[in-house]
């Protein structure tokens, strides 16, 4: 597969403009959200160029799929074409108008990815367009069953709704924050890995243990974190007989640890221990060269300038094959190796 935009989300070369395509649904995110809301008849609500579209009518008996940029429902209408779908009914209209609202007056589900700045400072639901409050009141005497893709990054004080928070990562990277409501919901909060369909849900699980650095580290997938849903992480590996322990984490990383190798698919990666010690270039190049390493990544707060110039430091006069992870946290650096362990909870 080829690196350019296109290839990256779709399968088939669809059409759009360059905003479209930035904002477009990944194909493998939109055919996981399409089995999840599968019903009878849905509305998408601003279906932007139709990547979700498509994988709703692959589940749905009828989408409606509305759009109020003539352009972009062009673009919908032949991306549909593309897939070979042919159960769709396109409605050129503003979404929250009393005539669209009578057009889809039978759809079972209401779904909108609302259109949102690219460059908002601060991202909150009445920045949307349109805004989830407004379509909740429109829609309301329609259907109690509602979705909502929202900035994956938006702090869940701004999120005062009854609704599951799902969190979804897709290849170790947040991707999507989806809010189900009326029957859709399923929990308060939940993650999503992609690839592997995998969920975790939100529960009563007790606090994960807190403990010192053992012999391998853990990241777990963001969509964990950012759903907080590292003890129900815990209490899912104690029920298959390991024990995973909080270590350290902050805003950008969190590490768990174990004193043995763990396999889980919700693990982002796994690092085998090679040493700690202090932030002093010295010392850290001693352990890098005693572990045969030849290449540094940096996984600590540093400036994007002074990344290389130190990455360079450290590296100047290895010799090893060895690629090393260093982890910082405060004063402190974990020297890790990155190692594979079996994706499926044993």
């Amino acid at each position: 597969m080829t690196r350019d935009k296109r290839t990256i989300k779709f399968t088939k070369p669809v059409v759009s403009n360059r905003e479209g395509m930035q904002l477009a649904t990944p194909e493998i995110v939109a055919k996981y959200i399409a089995k999840r809301l599968k019903t009878d008849i849905i509305a998408d609500l601003g279906c932007g160029i139709g990547g979700q579209v498509i994988f709703f009518a692959k589940e749905c008996k009828k989408v409606y799929a509305v759009e109020r940029n003539p352009e972009k429902l062009e673009f919908a209408k032949r991306n549909c074409e593309l897939y070979n779908i042919k159960n769709v009914e396109f409605i050129l209209g503003d979404a929250l108008s009393k005539r669209t609202k009578e057009k889809v007056s039978d759809a079972g589900v209401i779904f909108s990815d609302p259109a949102r700045p690219l460059s908002e400072k601060e991202r909150t639901l009445e920045n949307l367009e349109p805004p989830v409050i407004e379509i909740l009141k429109v829609y309301s005497d329609i259907t109690q069953e509602f979705a909502f893709h929202v900035p994956p990054q938006m702090p869940p004080s701004r999120i005062v709704l009854d609704c599951e928070r799902e969190y979804l990562s897709l290849n170790g990277q947040l991707n999507r924050l989806t809010l189900y409501f009326g029957s859709l919901k399923s929990c308060d909060r939940s993650a999503v890995v992609l690839p592997g369909d995998l969920k975790l849900c939100s529960s009563d699980a007790s606090v994960i243990k807190t403990a010192s650095l053992r012999g391998f580290v853990y990241e777990p997938e963001p969509s964990i974190v950012k759903a907080e849903l590292l003890n129900e992480l815990g209490q899912t590996l104690a029920r298959e007989g390991h024990e995973i322990l909080f270590y350290k984490g902050d805003e950008r990383r969190t590490l768990l640890t174990s004193s043995d190798p763990i396999g889980s698919p919700f693990f982002k990666d796994s690092y085998r221990v090679l040493g700690m010690t202090g932030r002093d270039i010295l010392k850290m190049k001693g352990i890098l060269k005693s572990e045969k390493a030849g290449k540094v990544v940096l996984r600590f707060d540093i400036e994007p300038e002074e990344y290389w110039e130190v990455r360079n430091m450290l590296e100047g006069g290895l010799s090893g094959s060895r690629t090393v992870h260093l982890f910082g946290f405060g004063d402190e650096i974990i020297v890790c190796e990155k190692v594979k362990t079996s994706k499926t909870i044993t």
